[in-house]
């Protein structure tokens, strides 16, 4: 993969906005499934729809069908044993990313997540965004949500699925490589031996990806991916150019966000050149560090002109972003990496990037309805007037984020 991918032509890219419109296309595909499927998630829940796309892989299994699962460590650290049985019975394969030691996530090198949402399918159909398997109308913090949860994904063809699978093929190695290494520790040679062999194999299923026929090809699209080898800034690199391209209209919603400093000056020269910036932000708390350590950035963007608006019908998990929709070049992305510096300095992301007017539109009107019906907008005035308290916890927020940056040795 190159630092810097091209979009390429001919690709088949559907839209998916929350898990009304995610969870059925992805079971439809997962019961259509003939060879394999390879499924990379952060969160695994298996409550309401998380139990229907269990179902579907656990039938793929007892089809005969290769079932790999990769969950992270962190999102979720075991699997429920009733699961486990079943999934054991099926033949599905389940892999847990980096599992956390005694000391947890004291030590910042566990900081490096799998924060991807991947699913590649027969070599044919391949699923991006930012939707974990957890029902939209439940949270595992907070219980059953009044609202669902604000995410979208994308379902795509063409050459798109290859790239796909060369990812979660390099993921697939890390893993024995981590497995190996574990090994060594715990003296087991044999094993270790085993692991560092299959390191270096070529899952064989991952190569035989083909077009289907018959598709009404309409989009330009790419993926990027960060990664911590390779791929450290593609994505922000990305964001970056087309922000510094925009000529009418950018809009990002996210649900972390707290940009370092070229992406903040990106977004204060395009609004200061008369682009039009719109930031649709978490409005709701989730976290202390995430919820306060944004709003230290907002004064220096909302005195150059950026439009900021704080979603609160419900949690926002959306990672997305379009630009210049309805002009000549449009852009528009789809993904799991939030503009904070966890995603875009330590986490595995995978974010499509689509070059298409009809994708951007579609997803400009999805993110324009979230700003008029469930978003309330920011004011520089709202901001000062909100409590000492409540500003002092922002600073002693945004001070532990920077401290947080300082340890993993990164600047941001």
């Amino acid at each position: 993969m190159k630092n810097r991918p091209s979009l390429r032509d001919g690709h088949q890219v559907k839209l998916l906005q929350g898990g009304a419109e995610f969870f059925p296309e992805l079971i439809r595909a997962l019961d259509a499934a003939r060879s394999h499927i390879q499924l990379e998630t952060y969160i695994f829940d298996f409550h309401g729809a998380g139990a229907l796309v269990a179902a579907a892989l656990e039938r793929a299994g007892r089809r005969g069908l290769r079932v790999w699962v990769v969950v992270d460590g962190v999102g979720t650290p075991r699997l429920r044993e009733e699961w486990r049985l079943r999934f054991d019975a099926a033949g599905v394969v389940w892999r847990v990313y980096s599992p956390l030691g005694a000391l947890g996530l004291l030590i910042p090198n566990r900081w490096r997540r799998l924060h991807r949402k991947l699913c590649v399918i027969d070599g044919h159909v391949a699923f991006c965004g930012g939707i974990n398997i957890l029902d939209d109308w439940y949270d595992p913090q907070h219980g059953a949500l009044k609202a669902p949860r604000l995410d979208f994904a994308v379902c795509a063809t063409g050459a798109l699925v290859q790239e796909v699978q060369e990812v979660q093929e390099a993921t697939m190695q890390l893993w024995w490589r981590m497995q190996a290494l574990r090994h060594v520790r715990q003296q087991n040679f044999p094993e270790a031996f085993s692991s560092f062999k299959a390191a270096g194999l070529h899952l064989p299923w991952l190569h035989d990806a083909q077009v289907a026929h018959g598709q009404s090809w309409v989009a330009r699209a790419g993926l990027l991916v960060r990664d911590n080898v390779m791929h450290r800034g593609q994505i922000e690199k990305a964001y970056r150019r087309a922000i510094g391209r925009a000529r009418a209209d950018i809009v990002i919603a996210n649900a972390y966000f707290l940009p370092g400093r070229k992406l903040r000056q990106a977004l204060v020269h395009a609004a200061q050149r008369g682009v039009r910036v719109k930031l649709l932000l978490q409005g709701r708390y989730e976290y202390f560090m995430q919820y306060h350590a944004a709003r230290p950035v907002y004064r220096q963007l909302l005195a150059a002109g950026v439009e900021i608006y704080e979603y609160s019908e419900s949690f926002l998990h959306a990672k997305v972003a379009v630009i210049d929709a309805h002009h000549e070049h449009p852009w528009a992305t789809v993904g799991s990496s939030n503009l904070d510096p966890f995603s875009l300095l330590l986490a595995r992301e995978a974010n499509v990037v689509v070059a298409d007017g009809d994708f951007a539109k579609q997803l400009l009107a999805g993110l324009n309805q979230a700003i008029e019906t469930g978003s309330e907008r920011i004011m520089p005035h709202t901001l000062m007037s909100r409590s000492k308290c409540q500003r002092g916890m922002d600073w002693v927020a945004f001070g532990l984020m920077r401290l947080a940056i300082w340890l993993t040795g990164h600047r941001y």
